[in-house]
């Protein structure tokens, strides 16, 4: 764009970036580094600062390490209680050394916890994911991520065809067939658990009559409501293939009442009689375009006064800010699909759509997902 789009800033913005870049300069020359590293009054910044740096590098080599963890199965060796080196080697069929080296840099990262007498038991983080396996099984899909982020200036230049891609083929345009939408749909359901009970103590369900999920999925957010609200009826909206799977698993799980429509919110309209439609974690798979799309149909389907509930994990969350605009911009990058959206951008698109009296409410875990309602006036 030209200069006369993004004039220079004035006043204190301008006092602001001059500042920024003599700061920058001044981090940046090695004799303050090497003051900073030894002085006692920013030795401890100093020190905290490079670790931060370090972390980054090394990053991928800490995700490695969980994998390895997940894969042999090492924190449900350890649910029953501390054991040593050479029991958990054997029973992981690994070396004692490997299984020493393993066992010391998992406790390094606080999954494990180190003993006296050179015995482990898990710590919080290890504990958290024995009781939470949903998060094993995306510790094992980010295997896809991590070969697409090989060459990550290829993948932003949009020079690679990515494996994301594929495993999510909506984001090309192509529904597939139900073999072909099994697993993405398996892993989305889990993810909707995730976060179905935080979606639901943000937004009580309690004074509406009928709900309907556009994109639901197999169903997994609508099984959970319905443990929830008994005498809420239940819809479901999505692609033929996901539709067939889901009336099949909501059948085989009792909820035969919740009603399964096929067809995409791009050109099929949706089913009418809701007072209240979702929008679980959908949006931010796809582009504006299509976004907008989602959001219009779900204005269709509601009556005048209707809600509309969205949850999506937002840029610039605050505590957050880094799986926002750092992990799913660039998974969504290689997905080849949609992005992250500020909250300002989310209530652009909503008023777009025909919203009005929009509203981000608390939510238990707003990393995982953030809670916004908008009304059909």
């Amino acid at each position: 764009m030209s200069a006369a789009l993004h004039p220079a800033p004035g006043g204190r913005a301008a006092w602001r970036e001059r500042w920024l870049n003599w700061r920058n300069g001044l981090v940046a020359d090695p004799r303050f580094q090497r003051w900073a590293a030894v002085s006692p009054f920013t030795r401890f910044i100093a020190q905290r600062r490079a670790k931060a740096l370090f972390d980054l590098c090394a990053g991928f080599v800490y995700s490695q390490i969980l994998l390895a963890c997940v894969r042999l199965r090492l924190f449900e060796t350890l649910a029953a209680g501390p054991q040593d080196v050479s029991e958990i080697a054997s029973r992981l069929a690994l070396s004692p050394e490997a299984a020493h080296r393993l066992l010391r840099a998992a406790a390094s990262l606080k999954l494990l916890r180190a003993l006296p007498g050179d015995r482990f038991a898990l710590d919080d983080l290890g504990a958290s994911m024995l009781g939470n396996p949903t998060v094993a099984a995306f510790v094992e899909h980010h295997t896809l991520l991590y070969d697409d982020l090989r060459d990550p200036v290829a993948l932003l230049r949009g020079e690679t065809t990515t494996r994301l891609s594929d495993f999510w083929p909506y984001a090309k345009g192509d529904a597939g067939d139900e073999s072909a939408c099994g697993a993405y749909s398996e892993l989305m359901a889990r993810s909707q658990k995730l976060i179905a009970q935080d979606v639901l103590d943000a937004y009580p369900l309690g004074r509406h009559q009928c709900l309907l999920d556009i994109g639901g999925g197999e169903g997994a957010f609508l099984s959970v409501v319905a443990a929830r609200h008994p005498a809420l009826r239940l819809q479901l909206f999505d692609l033929p293939p996901v539709a067939a799977r889901a009336r099949r698993l909501l059948a085989s799980q009792g909820l035969s009442r919740v009603e399964v429509h096929s067809g995409s919110f791009l050109d099929t309209p949706p089913p009418q009689g809701a007072d209240v439609v979702t929008l679980i974690r959908v949006l931010h798979d796809h582009d504006d375009d299509k976004a907008l799309a989602a959001l219009r149909a779900a204005h269709s389907a509601l009556p005048p006064g209707g809600t509309l509930l969205v949850a999506e994990p937002m840029a610039e969350t605050r505590g957050a800010e880094a799986i926002g605009d750092a992990y799913f911009g660039f998974y969504l990058l290689a997905m080849g699909s949609g992005r992250p959206r500020r909250h300002a951008e989310m209530i652009q698109l909503l008023q777009a759509a025909g919203f009005e009296r929009i509203r981000l409410l608390k939510s238990p875990r707003p990393l995982f997902a953030s809670v916004l309602t908008a009304r059909r006036v």
